[in-house]
């Protein structure tokens, strides 16, 4: 089979795999290698943790367990990784940046996905920027070895062209809620968003951040923290905001919210938070 012969020629280059050195890595996408413990963690991807174990058993051969850190630059627009990187509590956004320096979020990526689809699907370059919003850890899989993985069909294949989908429903949902919605409405989908990815109910996110990822001045996001604060769906202090009431946070959102997360549990096949 063509990944068990790819997954033996990295063994052969390197007598410890799981610590092979990352392929062709941007020096500011350095991250701390640490050796996986796969069994335990990696299957807390939601795309990983659907795979068959044959295949899951053959990846742990090449992953990394790495940690991601608070700001770090994964991938700048057209450039090419060589890797996918899959998180498992780190949180990262992708965004699109306009010739002035700009920027806006298009998509958040956490356990429920992966960063590098571009170039893992032959594209020459990334057409936007990753970063990372929330440190914590990922896993990631040299790019070559998931390609010949995939070839021919085969549950990889499958999980990934899902994933696509699903990838594309949410930044087709965000570019249409930038558009017609409040920023209240874009704040609140934002928060239940980054919520579900987290790990607890405490998220890290200035309003200067907030206003940057949504695209909208920094004037708008304090006013529209205020109002879920006094509503009291939310606490904030400098940096941190606590979600303390998910039901009044979605009452103030768009249908965005809502629309994502249907589209990411039928497409993934995997349950995740729906708006009450």
């Amino acid at each position: 089979m063509a990944a068990t012969r790819l997954t033996e020629e990295y063994r052969d280059r390197n007598p410890h795999p799981t610590l092979a050195p990352v392929i062709a890595a941007p020096q500011h996408a350095s991250a701390a290698i640490q050796a996986p413990s796969p069994a335990a963690e990696g299957r807390s991807n939601l795309l990983l943790g659907t795979l068959p174990d044959s295949v899951w058993r053959r990846a742990q051969a090449v992953m990394q367990l790495i940690d991601l850190r608070a700001g770090q630059v994964l991938s700048e627009p057209g450039s090419v990784t060589s890797f996918a990187t899959f998180p498992l509590t780190a949180i990262v956004s992708l965004l699109y940046m306009t010739r002035d320096g700009a920027s806006t979020e298009v998509a958040v990526i956490g356990n429920d996905g992966m960063i590098g689809l571009g170039s893992l699907m032959g594209g020459n370059a990334t057409p936007s920027r990753a970063v990372v919003q929330t440190g914590g850890k990922a896993l990631r899989i040299p790019l070559p070895w998931m390609q010949e993985a995939m070839e021919g069909g085969g549950a990889l294949l499958e999980v990934v062209m899902r994933y696509s989908q699903a990838l594309m429903a949410q930044v087709a949902q965000t570019a249409v809620c930038n558009r017609f919605h409040s920023i209240d409405q874009q704040l609140s989908r934002r928060l239940l968003t980054g919520h579900d990815l987290s790990q607890g109910d405490e998220l890290e996110l200035t309003h200067e951040a907030a206003a940057s990822l949504l695209g909208v001045r920094r004037e708008g996001v304090t006013s529209a923290a205020q109002k879920l604060r006094l509503s009291g769906a939310i606490r904030y202090r400098r940096g941190h905001v606590a979600v303390l009431d998910r039901v009044r946070l979605e009452a103030g959102s768009c249908e965005c919210y809502a629309v994502t997360r249907k589209a990411y549990r039928a497409l993934l096949r995997v349950r995740l938070p729906l708006a009450a």
